[in-house]
């Protein structure tokens, strides 16, 4: 718990508010958190980096320059405007891949992601809830709910008291409670949004429901009103660009009715509507204001709900706004609570963006959500009546999905708050999830490649088309070395995503791109995208993902040795999960010629790859050279998958190709890493090639969590992985700040942190939750608990890092990269929780090595 106030101290243990959760994220309004960090920038460069990196900061800036001043559009990586941190944020509303809007802890909606892949960090102050209780017929207490005391609208009354409320989430819901001071009255907002696994309709919906819960702890009853107002738009430059209109509508449906107001959003492209709706039941009564003046002092919807708790619902559309005109609108539902007794109000947010381009406008796309509630642009009112009548069956599904985790003692309440918090990143990583007509086919998916995957049109048709960003400011989508460690969150709650991006990145492994590019590290020249290569990337929002891939322009990434072998980890843990033997039949020839491919790395034949001491994996600025225990991990345990893929498949000629090679590269991996208690960072013996890397047991990760580690099994030494993961313990984790922040990258055998590249010296929060996986894998539970302790503590509760994780941090002064992929990882830590409880219950008998029939 963070920032207690009168409030939290009050309803802790069985009163924490109506229907709040036990386990989650919590913290007083009235919080400040004690440290402010600043994003990793040029100042923070060793001169020793500057003098070497002359050459990529004028290229770099002059690409820039062409891209952001000349182009008008946005940098995928930009180095020169990081975006500031601000400690605001909370669970983002919204399902997958139909946009979000995000609310932060003190209630204020601040963050808006619905033009994909672009966020906008603006607080729209006329966005608020506001409460009115009437006794007697008459108003004796109107509050806004927020603590924040604006220059706006200065007709209302701010400035709640931040000590008798607080904020708890437990993702993909939250509460706010407030204590009303002097009225004996307590309000607890309940916001849900549909994120439910294995759901592949109503986790599309664009909406989020509010379920207000009213508490009447006094004598007699209480007249209360909750009024929604909502700004037409974003809070942008567009929301004045003229042509934007209101409109009411009631809608009745199966004896359910909603009624509320359309905030028509007429921008050229990306058009939207928003819809402020509210239930009606009996004893519920909602009324409107069609249009009001954000800008203004809001006096006359003031007074209109402090007369008599109710707005005058004008009939009729609002007029169209003038250039430089903002207008809002308000949905106000009100009910009689009884003396000591307790009412519900329920009022949804939705938003209707069925059509979207990206950014270089060439294709019309259709998000998921269209297959069921149209396209037209006119669903908002029937995704109101849904969301409103629907999401007590949707707080059930999530419900029963979080409760076996949640009562479990076994589990320390502060893993049960990241597990659910981290998975924010699903809907709100600039996530797309697209529909594919049944009479479309893509430029991307048409030619020879496409046809080589039986099951690639079958599977998009169904399931659609699914991209998310590495982070809110790296904008590329499904970075795959990075989706490598958040993929366990989408194969175990969305498995039919998973293995629809996996088709896409297959059929791209098959194309290629010729188009030549300066890569702005090295200032070589070298085309985008070779053939039988798996993608960097699959594009830039900015531009048109899918069709043209790889838009990370740093570094030549034709060359890089863990690509090609996450496509075949991934691929083996899929099936092992899904247990989709199309899915394998369709990915074996594509693995076939990605390891061919990956072969020529293996420069002496030794059966191990090298790296060419340059950046050529995930670690882009911490080079390797010959043997690493990294790459060198990764391409052992993709070895031993082909081998297991061919015994699945019945090809017993590679088969015993990869066993003949397997047998090869675990003889030269202990020969050349091995130092009898870890392995080295890599072989090149350069002062640091004995670094203790974090990540070094990344091959073992996948094969425990795809249960090919046992002793019969064993591709690296179970007491050698042991030995490492100890030692990584003692020095990453428990000799860095003093144990408490996670595990650094990379750490000297003397006990200091390895200082030769910026990210030796880092935190990677997803690498981390990856390592203590692993730990709990090889039945290092504790120490693994403490190791993602370590980074949720510093994220969530010190930083103010809360729902924009970020991809590192040091230990002191800075952060890089917000909002980040990588922490998703985190469920891999459930999967191997899971994965020792049935070993637990129900012990496997030995298994039979392919390598040795």
């Amino acid at each position: 718990m963070v920032g207690a106030g009168p409030l939290m101290q009050r309803y802790e243990g069985s009163a924490r508010g109506r229907g709040v959760a036990a386990a989650g994220w919590r913290l007083c309004l009235a919080h400040r958190f004690p440290e402010q960090r600043q994003p990793y920038g040029a100042g923070d460069v060793p001169f020793r980096d500057i003098l070497r990196h002359v050459g990529l900061a004028l290229r770099y800036f002059r690409w820039w320059y062409k891209k952001t001043r000349i182009e008008k559009k946005s940098a995928f990586i930009d180095l020169l405007c990081a975006v500031p941190l601000q400690q605001i944020y909370g669970c983002p509303l919204g399902g997958i891949g139909g946009g979000t809007i995000t609310r932060g802890w003190r209630g204020e909606f601040c963050r808006w992601q619905l033009n994909p892949g672009k966020y906008h960090y603006e607080t729209v102050i006329a966005d608020q809830f506001t409460v009115c209780l009437r006794r007697k017929g008459q108003t004796v207490y109107q509050q806004v709910l927020s603590v924040e005391k604006p220059s706006a609208l200065q007709g209302w009354n701010w400035g709640f008291c931040g000590h008798y409320a607080f904020y708890h989430a437990l993702y993909p819901r939250a509460w706010m409670v407030y204590e009303l001071p002097g009225q004996n009255v307590v309000l607890t907002c309940r916001q849900v949004s549909p994120v439910i696994p294995h759901d592949y309709k109503d986790s599309s919906l664009p909406v989020g429901v509010f379920i207000w819960e009213v508490e009447n702890s006094s004598e007699e009853p209480v007249d209360v009103s909750i009024m929604f107002t909502l700004q037409n738009g974003m809070g942008t430059k567009w929301d004045g660009s003229g042509g934007h209109w209101n409109e009411p509508f009631t809608l009745q449906d199966g004896g359910e009715r909603v009624s509320g107001v359309l905030l028509h959003h007429c921008t050229p492209i990306n058009p939207f509507t928003f819809a402020v709706a509210a239930l009606e039941k009996a004893g519920t009564v909602i009324t409107h204001l069609t249009a009001f003046d954000p800008a203004g002092s809001g006096r006359d919807v003031w007074q209109d709900l402090l007369q008599d708790g109710k707005l005058e619902s004008p009939t009729g559309e609002s007029k169209q706004t003038q250039k430089g005109e903002v207008t809002a609108a308000a949905v106000c539902a009100s009910c009689t609570v009884p003396a000591r007794g307790h009412g519900t109000l329920e009022l949804a947010l939705v938003w209707d963006m069925p059509r979207i381009h990206f950014g270089s406008k060439e294709r019309l796309h259709h998000r998921r959500y269209t297959r069921f509630f149209g396209s037209n642009g006119d669903a908002a009112p029937a995704l109101s009546h849904y969301a409103l009548t629907h999401y007590k069956e949707w707080e059930k599904k999530i419900e029963a999905w979080q409760k076996p985790i949640l009562e479990d003692s076994q589990l320390p309440s502060w893993y049960k708050s990241a597990l659910f918090n981290e998975l924010y990143f699903m809907t709100d990583g600039g996530t797309v999830w697209l529909d594919l007509p049944p009479d479309c086919i893509p430029q991307d998916l048409q030619g020879p490649a496409a046809a080589e995957l039986s099951n690639l049109l079958p599977v998009l048709r169904e399931y659609g088309r699914f991209a998310y960003l590495e982070g809110q400011e790296y904008r590329m989508y499904n970075t795959y070395d990075v989706h490598f460690y958040a993929s366990f969150a989408l194969v175990m709650l969305w498995p039919k995503l998973q293995i629809s991006l996996q088709y896409d990145i297959a059929v791209t492994v098959l194309n290629e791109d010729v188009q030549p590019r300066q890569y702005l590290v090295c200032g070589k020249t070298a085309q985008v995208k070779l053939k039988n290569v798996v993608p960097h990337d699959i594009g830039d929002p900015d531009d048109e993902p899918w069709q043209r891939v790889n838009a990370y322009e740093m570094h030549d990434t034709a060359n890089w040795k863990d690509l090609n072998l996450k496509f075949v980890l991934q691929v083996y843990r899929d099936y092992y999960l899904t247990h989709d033997a199309l899915y394998l039949q369709d990915m074996w020839p594509v693995c076939q010629a990605v390891m061919e491919l990956e072969l020529k790395f293996d420069t002496d034949n030794d059966g191990l790859i090298e790296n060419g001491g340059t950046a050529d994996q995930t670690y882009d600025a911490w080079v390797m050279s010959g043997a690493s225990a990294y790459c060198g991990g990764l391409w052992l345990a993709a070895v031993r998958m082909m081998c297991e893929m061919a015994e699945v498949l019945g090809d017993t000629e590679t088969r015993q190709k990869y066993g003949a090679i397997l047998q090869k590269g675990m003889k030269s991996f202990e020969r050349l890493l091995w130092n009898g208690k870890y392995y080295n960072y890599d072989s090149s013996g350069s002062s640091t090639s004995s670094s203790i890397m974090s990540d070094q047991c990344v091959g073992q990760w996948f094969l425990g969590a795809c249960g090919l580690d046992q002793k019969e099994l064993e591709v690296f030494p179970k007491s050698h992985i042991v030995s490492a993961l100890k030692t990584i313990f003692e020095k990453n984790v428990m000799s860095f700040a003093g144990g408490t922040m996670g595990a650094v990258n990379g750490m000297l055998p003397e006990g200091v942190p390895d200082t030769s590249s910026v990210q030796s010296s880092e935190v990677w929060v997803g690498v981390v939750y990856a390592l203590a996986a692993t730990m709990i894998q090889e039945g290092l539970v504790q120490e693994g608990f403490h190791t993602a302790e370590g980074c949720y503590r510093t994220v969530w509760e010190h930083l103010g890092m809360a729902f924009q994780t970020p991809e590192a941090y040091c230990e002191k002064k800075v952060y890089r990269s917000l909002a980040y992929m990588r922490p998703l990882s985190i469920w891999s830590m459930q999967l191997a929780l899971e994965s020792k409880a049935r070993q637990a219950s129900s012990p496997m008998p030995p298994q039979k090595n392919p390598l040795h029939p």
